[in-house]
């Protein structure tokens, strides 16, 4: 019998990310080879004509599991009846573009999206910011949707994890599936921990394999946080593939039961391993056989890494504090 398509909304549909990830959803790479999919595309009004373009290709590529395109720039049209949400639009950081600055000039973009997905989408709609700062900006959106459960927004952190493993698996001459159990901690910026402590290369623990502590704080620990900035420096425009790709790891990793190795996601915090309550923050997650996710349990956490994690939590609690501060929301 065939399945009822899973219907998703992607904002900022005719940006370079996701040009990049649409066809990798209509193909099947996110939900399955079996999964018919329902495409929201939504964009600003100046940005429908090249969403019309983007329409098109998808047509052009004859994907048997599309199922339906919608266009649009209203919002409560492309949130209607959604079962994911993909918030990729925003205002891109630029060279010396400061994230207060994205702050101020995107916080109004995921309330009024908050509010849309609160009045439009199913009860059951699960949401992933991507748009940066996508931490706060998911927190927003997630106070400004009621009625949907905390539970069920989410941020991205998987590139960092991506990268973080590319660069482990460089350093120690192995294949990148070789390097397991990575969690990235904290915020998505340069403040991020990617905790090589827990890591495993192999069956081995990363700091063994890589002997050299210096090389994890002083060189590895930096390259991951400021790789998006890296790649700005490098085509003059920010991660695009790269974050479509991530994406649809992390959607994939959310819509199916965890086996083995944990995967890094920006949730809701309760207070898990010292951090603030109430916060959009990444930690390590499992999803069970019945699609709830839970923060895995149990990682030991050295001095270092507490320091890190906390430096990186306060740098989201004044987020917060500023964003809030702007948009008149309460704590």
């Amino acid at each position: 019998m065939k399945k009822n398509p899973i219907r998703v909304a992607v904002t900022g549909a005719a940006g370079n990310i996701g040009y990049a990830l649409l066809f990798r959803i209509a193909s099947g790479a996110m939900f399955g080879p079996d999964q018919p999919v329902a495409l929201n595309l939504v964009e600003i009004e100046p940005g429908m004509g090249a969403l019309k373009g983007v329409a098109m290709e998808l047509d052009d590529c004859a994907f048997p599991l599309l199922t339906e395109i919608v266009q649009t720039s209203d919002l409560s049209v492309g949130f209607k009846d959604i079962d994911w949400a993909l918030l990729v639009g925003s205002v891109p950081r630029k060279q010396g573009m400061e994230r207060a600055d994205l702050l101020g000039i995107n916080g109004k973009v995921f309330v009024g999206q908050g509010r849309a997905i609160n009045d439009n989408a199913k009860p059951s709609v699960r949401v992933v910011v991507v748009g940066n700062p996508c931490n706060t900006n998911c927190l927003i959106a997630m106070k400004s949707a009621p009625s949907i459960p905390n539970e069920q927004f989410f941020a991205m952190t998987r590139l960092d994890e991506n990268r973080a493993k590319t660069q482990l698996a460089q350093k120690a001459g192995v294949a990148v599936d070789e390097v397991s159990e990575l969690c990235v901690w904290g915020n998505h910026s340069p403040t991020m921990f990617p905790d090589f402590y827990n890591t495993k290369i192999g069956r081995q623990k990363a700091t063994d394999v890589i002997n050299d502590e210096a090389w994890l704080k002083d060189t590895f620990v930096p390259t991951v946080g400021q790789r998006g900035k890296a790649i700005i420096d490098a085509r003059g425009a920010s991660s695009a593939a790269s974050a479509a790709n991530a994406i649809v790891d992390t959607v994939r990793d959310l819509n199916t039961p965890t086996r083995g190795d944990f995967h890094s996601v920006c949730v809701i915090s309760s207070g898990e391993y010292g951090t603030p309550a109430g916060i959009i923050t990444s930690l390590p997650i499992k999803v069970d056989a019945v699609g709830k996710w839970r923060v895995v349990e149990g990682l030991s956490l050295t001095d270092y890494a507490k320091e890190k994690i906390a430096a990186s939590n306060q740098e989201l609690l004044d987020e917060r504090e500023m964003a809030f501060g702007q948009l008149g929301l309460s704590i």
